[in-house]
């Protein structure tokens, strides 16, 4: 349909207020809101994020993708239904205690809501009771995410992967990590579910670990 390629091409392109217009058009045009956002809106993103993954789109690139994302899902989310039927999961994510970079960590959060989960953002300088208390006032998460660019806050992050183990008593978490300091070794070691190198892959391995 031609209007889901235009949708695509707006937010693809970083053209915020085209992608408000045309998601309103869609509506006009009786397009389902599900296809609108499954055939439009999340292709974009998923394309985005490809071509940052494989170095053709810089930061801004994806910054402006993700502002034509919001402006259209402002548009489409009282057409979506109710909120537990909107999202594939829940996953809370932060960087930990002592490391205030939060670029990467943006960037996953963008892939994440693309990918349709619902993300609980809880920002950078996040202790591990922080994380705990998020996970205890959003009791349906299934994945945490913790960032790290720092060396020397990767002792925060073991202890946190520790804390959120010994919290988790049905066993039903896992925990996924990343960051500039991090390497597959290290995740493995501390008792991370998941490591990647980049937001794109992030994404895609928390899928498979709702199936």
């Amino acid at each position: 349909m031609a209007v889901l390629e235009e949708i695509r091409l707006s937010i693809e392109h970083g053209r915020p207020k085209d992608t408000e217009k045309l998601v309103r058009r869609a509506l006009e045009e009786k397009v389902p809101p599900e296809d609108i956002l499954e055939h439009g809106m999340i292709p974009a993103m998923r394309n985005v994020g490809e071509a940052y993954k494989n170095y053709t789109a810089d930061i801004p690139r994806i910054l402006s993708a993700a502002r034509g994302m919001r402006k259209g899902m402002d548009v489409l989310e009282p057409f979506l239904g109710p909120e537990e039927n909107r999202y594939i999961g829940t996953v809370i994510l932060g960087t930990v205690a002592g490391d205030l970079h939060d670029v990467g960590k943006n960037l996953v959060a963008i892939m994440f809501r693309s990918a349709g989960f619902k993300v609980i953002d809880l920002g950078v300088d996040i202790s591990d009771r922080q994380f705990l208390k998020a996970l205890k006032e959003n009791p349906e998460t299934s994945i945490v995410c913790i960032s790290s660019l720092l060396t020397t806050s990767m002792p925060e992050m073991r202890q946190i992967v520790k804390s959120l183990h010994k919290s988790d008593k049905e066993h039903r978490l896992k925990i996924m990590v990343g960051g500039g300091s991090v390497t597959q070794e290290f995740a493995d070691e501390i008792g991370a579910d998941g490591y990647t190198e980049n937001a794109v892959d992030a994404a895609e391995l928390a899928k498979t670990f709702l199936i």
